[in-house]
Parts: C-alpha cells; sequence; structure tokens
C-alpha cells in the first residue's frame, strides 16, 4: 500500500515503531492525571508534513484507548488501534507536503511498554510518575511518530493532583493552582526526539545548584542562560524535601560540571538544566532533554554516583542536541557520554582519561570480542561495551590529534549539528574534513566496525 505509512518503519532496530510518510513538527500535549488511579485523560494536538500522498497514517500509541480524532485541515473518515497503532484513514487524499493537524483524545491507564529492552515508558512510582522513554517508550502515554530522526517542537500542559510538581521538557511558562488540582505548562522549542520528552510527576520542592557566588536565579521559568548567552546556565534540583540536604551535598560541583563540559563540549544547547531527584531507588539514571532523573541511591559524592550524573548532563550535548539518525549507531550518543565521564574524573582532579582509558582497556580485552560497536544489533544496543568502546575510540582520537584538535573537534560538531540528526559515516567525514592529514576510518574504523579489540 504504497499511498498508506504500511511496511515504512525508518529503523530495523524497532520494525514496529515510527514512519517514514510523514514528519509530526510540533506536538500540544494536553494531559489531566489522577495519581491514586493511574487515571490518564490526554488529548494531542499533532501539526505534520506529508511526505507522500497519504490516504491513512499510522501513530505509535500503546495502551490507551483513543475515544476521538478530529482535524481542522484534512477530512477524517475513521481510526481504530491495532497492535500497538492508531490507524487514521482520511476521506480524501492528502498530497505529499501538504500540512496537516489532528486533534485526539485518549484516555487509560497508563504502563510501561515490555520488550527487548525490558519495560520502557510511563511508570508508577511510590509516589508519583517517572517516564522512561528510550527507545520505544513514548507511545506509552501519547501518539506520536516514534523514532530518533523524527525532532519535532513540544508544549505540555499537565493538570495532576494539588501538592505535586509536574516537570516536563523545556521551560516552565505557567502554573495555575486550584483547590485540589495544579497545571504545569511547559515549552520545548529546541527540536526533540519522542524518545527524550517526559513527565515527571513528584512532591518536589526547586533547589537552585548554580556556583553560589553567582547571583540567585528564581523559577526556571523563560531562564536566562546557556545557548551560547556567556551567562551561567541556570542549574536546578527537584527534589523532595527531605532528600534536599543531601541533594545539595551529592551535587555541590554540579556547577563546576557544567562549566567543564561547556569548555570542552561548546556552548550548553538548552535554555536551563533541571535534575529531578525521585523519591525512590532508581536502577540507572536517564537523561530527557533540557533534564535528567536520578533516584535518591544516586544522592552521593562518590565517583559511582558522580560518574553517572555527569554521563547524563553529557547527553544534553550527546544525545539531545546533536541526535542519532538511526539506532545503530548509539554509540555516538553512549560513547560520548561515556567518555565524558571520563573528562570529568580528569577535570575534577581526580584520575585521568589516559588512566581509565588504559584501566577499561585491559577490562574489555578480558570480555568476549563479539560486538561490532557501530552496528551491534537491537538486543546489544544498550551493552556496557557499546559505551565503553566508544569511549576509547574517542581517546584514541584524542591521543592521535592532540588536545586542541580533539577538543577543537567537539566544539564543531555540536555547533554544526545542534538540533539535528547525524550518522556514524557524518562523524568519520566530519572528522576526516575538519582535521586535514586524519583518514578517520583508518584511525577509528577498527574501533567501531570490527569485533576484534584494537590496541589503545
Amino acid at each position: 500500500m504504497g499511498s498508506s505509512s504500511e511496511g515504512s518503519a525508518p529503523d530495523p532496530y524497532t520494525p514496529g515503531n515510527g514512519s517514514t510518510a510523514y514528519r509530526v513538527k510540533h506536538y500540544d500535549l494536553t494531559l489531566d492525571y489522577k495519581l491514586a488511579s493511574n487515571r490518564l485523560s490526554g488529548r494531542a494536538v499533532l501539526t505534520m508534513a506529508a511526505h507522500r500522498e497519504l490516504h491513512q497514517l499510522e501513530l505509535d500509541l500503546s495502551g490507551l484507548r483513543t475515544t476521538k480524532v478530529t482535524s481542522d485541515t484534512v477530512r477524517v473518515r475513521s481510526f481504530k488501534e491495532r497492535a500497538g497503532k492508531l490507524v487514521v484513514a482520511f476521506r480524501d487524499p492528502v498530497p505529499d507536503d501538504a500540512e496537516l493537524r489532528l486533534d485526539i483524545r485518549y484516555e487509560g491507564n497508563p504502563a510501561p511498554i515490555s520488550g527487548t529492552w525490558g519495560d520502557v515508558g510511563w511508570e508508577e512510582l511510590t509516589d508519583g510518575v517517572l517516564v522512561a522513554g528510550q527507545p520505544t517508550g513514548a507511545p506509552s502515554w501519547f501518539p506520536c511518530n516514534d523514532h530518533p530522526s523524527g525532532k519535532a517542537a513540544y508544549r505540555f500542559t499537565v493538570t495532576t493532583d494539588a501538592g505535586y510538581r509536574a516537570v516536563c521538557n523545556g521551560v516552565l511558562v505557567a502554573r495555575i493552582a486550584k483547590s485540589s488540582r495544579t497545571t504545569w505548562v511547559y515549552e520545548q522549542s529546541e527540536p526533540m526526539p519522542t524518545y527524550l520528552a517526559t513527565v515527571q510527576i513528584g512532591r518536589y520542592d526547586l533547589v537552585a545548584l548554580n556556583d553560589p557566588a553567582q547571583p540567585a536565579v528564581g523559577l526556571p521559568r523563560h531562564a536566562g542562560g546557556g545557548r551560547g548567552t556567556g551567562r551561567p546556565v541556570p542549574q536546578y534540583a527537584a527534589v523532595p524535601a527531605a532528600l534536599a540536604h543531601a541533594a545539595k551535598a551529592a551535587l555541590g560541583r554540579h556547577h563546576e560540571m557544567m562549566t567543564a563540559f561547556e569548555e570542552r563540549f561548546g556552548p550548553y544547547p538548552f535554555p536551563q538544566y533541571l535534575l529531578v531527584v525521585a523519591d525512590d531507588d532508581l536502577e540507572i539514571p536517564l537523561e530527557a532533554q533540557t533534564l535528567s532523573i536520578i533516584g535518591r541511591n544516586h544522592l552521593d559524592e562518590g565517583w559511582e554516583a558522580q560518574r553517572l550524573i555527569a554521563h547524563e548532563l553529557a547527553h544534553q550535548w550527546f544525545g539531545n542536541a546533536v541526535t542519532t539518525a538511526r539506532w545503530q549507531d548509539i554509540w555516538l550518543h553512549e560513547g560520548f557520554a561515556c567518555y565524558a565521564e571520563w573528562l570529568w574524573s580528569e577535570a575534577s582532579g581526580a584520575t585521568t582519561a589516559e588512566a581509565h582509558a588504559r584501566s577499561t582497556h585491559q577490562h574489555l580485552a578480558r570480555e568476549p570480542q563479539d560486538l561490532v560497536i557501530g552496528d551491534p544489533g537491537a538486543a546489544d544496543m544498550f551493552d556496557d561495551r557499546v559505551y565503553k568502546r566508544g569511549a576509547l575510540a574517542l581517546h584514541a582520537l584524542r591521543t592521535a590529534v592532540g588536545d586542541d584538535a580533539f577538543f577543537g573537534l567537539l566544539h564543531s560538531w555540536t555547533a554544526g549539528y545542534r538540533f539535528g540528526s547525524v550518522t556514524t559515516p557524518d562523524f568519520l567525514a566530519f572528522v576526516t574534513r575538519t582535521l586535514p592529514g586524519t583518514d578517520a576510518e583508518v584511525l577509528l574504523g577498527p574501533w567501531l566496525h570490527a569485533a576484534a579489540l584494537p590496541a589503545l
């Protein structure tokens, strides 16, 4: 069916998700959520552009019931749900390149989506909500075109119980409190893939993390740092009151971490940064665009917790601002974020990146060498070897070209592809083009395209 989106999934790693038949340019999500009953009522207004003539299109939506689909731009004939898809058919063909808008009402009890990578998506905490969308969890809470190459702008309007803070991507633009309910409105204007969209709900207070020597900044509403302004990036923690003291101690050097990464990667790409501290133990932290989520068990000043905090912050440059166009190239996110851990260790006066690289190489040499990190396969795309060997590839590049060239390259990479989508061939071509005399395929190819571990 060439006129529909069937058979047009964009990625073999996630063949059940996404469509190349159209692009979503803007998501306007209005959510009403009741914590006690885990009940979500949603309205999603999607502004889209057709990439071919469409008689119907498919959106990803899992576990929730669609009650109504209307449009002010096209005539909707019908809608139906099947196998994690919302299929919307049109009375008249939608021409190639046409802009269309769909207004979708839906409801239900959101739950994580189980699959290859465990449970991903909307998850109930002991007292609140956490959304961990990577890689295919977004359809657990809103209808979407779920693929990392599909970047869009967002507006989130979340109404929930009074006494709870809702945290979403972007900047807070409104907060409307009524007797038993509070509405939070966020604007995420920089393009963002669906897997990074998030809602966090908890009994959170806001704590500023900026350098105490800097003037205090207020509520993060159109906050004014970051993105090359020359002003400090506003940094906050959303934290349960009982954990505020522990959070201030564990995150006491966060402003130094931000400064170190801006020096090495270029200006922080968004207006602000927020760390959400869940009042639960979490197995691993996770990042979303403009924020990260850690558990109360990560409030520790030791290396293991600090490296994870650094890792998630680095994803704002590598993964969020510059995003892989296909999941096979996830080393472009994870290898860079892992290397950022070593860079923070070095910048903070602890172990050097060279020492981390040596010990990591020794460890990997004892592991099975049966994984090609430039195309690890869907089941292994979050394998620790993808992270560590990706970091080693970057250290090998740094060693070969020197610090000035290497960090200059990272600045140029994050600036040149900011808010765009990239592949491994893009990065290799960029290295060769940016550093004359460097053949990136010769230097990095063995790390990325062969199973055997190269010598360091």
